[in-house]
């Protein structure tokens, strides 16, 4: 038997978990609240990382790395950011260890205290900045665009694999420029790559706005972020970018000397996504029979399944498989032949569907003699009969079509729990089924805060593609004049 799934109708929490583990994307590991990525899942992120990489790329950027250890005096010195992650952080005090004078293990060494704790990085402004100061004396040192990807720690207290963990990986972007508008631009360029990379990779469909005061990142004097729809109606933040202004750069006195020979303070962003986007690509695109997996981002875009008695059909119809994978090869696809015989092809097809490989060939010795091969897509379950004559260019139509077709399905969804609510017993209701509502807002963080605190619903974003807000109105709950709408969502 296959390893079946809860249906997502039953319980999409046990759904998610369940996914996760079973198509061995990851598992909790020895240390509570940090994941294991096994290799399945591993290779995803792979893919992902590469995609987003040459897109970074593409704008200027360069790959860096910086530290795991920050001073703890370097948070001191931008008090918005250190408030925003003080409860999340974790802190090394010493340095060694010594066996037990009891006898029992081994305990700190009390003689090994640091002179200064170290903060194990949460995000990296801070050191990033205390480095950029070495590297900037003029207007020629700008712009610096530097990406890294590394792990980050956040102190979590309630986790779940992929959407919040004590320990993820991601990258972060942090750039320096001479001029706001320079910087401001590029947040929002940034901001562009993740929608564009969402969009056309992840066949994911977003919505691109500004984050309300209450929900930016801590520090930033504006947060651009790419929102996105699960399939229970709740909101994902698969990506954010920030303009930070010269508040990290006034803190750490990283100054330079513009074209009139006269000191400024340089102006920065910082962007990132994280290991977290698993977690929306398993709820945008998963079923009851497990992931569905767009072609870019597949670790086997083609899985090839036997169907034989006895050692000669199999000999001859494995002739074919690797005749047709060579071929498929050579057009950059990945494929991989199933050829293990102690299982029978019924348990391979489940196994493949729940690990969401975008389409399967599976050749009997029928097929042999006819020439032909059942060709499955992942996406919708339909099987067809193809000729061999020709199977690399049916094989790319589908990987074609296929992201198409579940961004189309996902948009559809998305696009179906959009509603427009203009009071505040009305959203109390609604907020609760699920889904985006577009609802007119004060612009004030009273009015933002005393929503979530009665429906736990939060402003998504400020939109600025994929739905028109901008229409005169009364707030839904102070009933104050408002000139937009904004995304209220429950999120995780």
């Amino acid at each position: 038997m296959a390893k079946e799934v809860t249906r997502r109708q039953d319980n999409y929490s046990q759904w998610y978990n369940d996914l996760v583990v079973k198509a061995d994307l990851a598992e909790q590991s020895a240390v509570r609240g940090c994941m294991v990525i096994k290799p399945y899942g591993y290779a995803i992120w792979e893919k992902m990382q590469q995609e987003l990489d040459k897109r970074f790329k593409a704008t200027g950027v360069k790959n860096a790395y910086f530290p795991l250890f920050i001073p703890k005096s370097f948070f001191s010195r931008e008090a918005e950011h250190v408030a925003g992650f003080a409860k999340e952080c974790a802190v090394v005090t010493h340095h060694r260890l010594m066996n037990d004078p009891k006898g029992k293990g081994v305990v700190v060494d009390p003689e090994a205290k640091l002179e200064e704790e170290l903060i194990v990085r949460p995000t990296s402004e801070t050191i990033i900045w205390s480095t950029y100061k070495n590297w900037i004396n003029s207007w020629r040192d700008l712009p610096i665009l530097c990406n890294q990807w590394c792990n980050v720690v956040r102190w979590e207290m309630r986790t779940r694999l992929f959407l919040r963990t004590a320990e993820f990986l991601w990258q972060e972007g942090h750039t320096a420029h001479a001029t706001s508008a320079e910087a401001a631009a590029k947040a929002e360029e940034m901001v562009g790559v993740y929608a564009d990379f969402a969009r056309n990779v992840m066949a994911l469909p977003v919505i691109v706005g500004h984050k309300s005061p209450n929900e930016r990142f801590a520090g930033a004097i504006d947060t651009l972020t790419i929102e996105a729809m699960m399939q229970d109606g709740k909101a994902l933040q698969a990506g954010t970018s920030h303009f930070l202004g010269q508040n990290f750069a006034k803190s750490f006195d990283v100054q330079f000397a513009n074209k009139e020979g006269k000191l400024e303070y340089v102006w920065a962003t910082s962007w990132g996504v994280s290991t977290r986007l698993m977690g929306a690509l398993i709820m945008s695109h998963g079923d009851d029979n497990g992931l569905v997996l767009p072609p870019a981002l597949a670790p086997i875009q083609v899985v090839m399944v036997p169907i034989y008695k006895g050692e000669d059909e199999r000999n001859a119809i494995l002739d074919k498989m690797y005749e047709i994978k060579k071929e498929l090869e050579k057009d950059g696809k990945s494929v991989h032949i199933d050829d293990r015989d102690t299982l029978r092809p019924g348990f391979k097809f489940a196994e493949w569907e729940l690990k969401g490989v975008p389409v399967r060939v599976a050749i009997g010795p029928r097929d042999l003699a006819a020439g032909t091969v059942e060709l499955a897509r992942r996406d919708t379950l339909e099987k067809v009969s193809a000729s061999v004559d020709g199977l690399a260019a049916t094989i790319e139509n589908l990987l074609v079509d296929i992201p198409n077709n579940i961004y189309a399905k996902a948009e559809a969804f998305r696009n179906a729990n959009i509603r427009k609510c203009d009071s505040w017993e009305e959203f109390k209701e609604e907020i609760q089924k699920g889904g985006f509502l577009l609802c007119h807002w004060d612009g004030t963080p009273e009015t933002e805060q005393a929503i979530k605190d009665e429906t736990k619903a939060t402003i998504r974003c400020i939109p600025v593609d994929s739905c028109v807000c901008e229409e005169e109105g009364v707030d839904i709950y102070s009933g104050k004049p408002s000139k937009r709408r904004v995304v209220f969502a429950i999120s995780y």
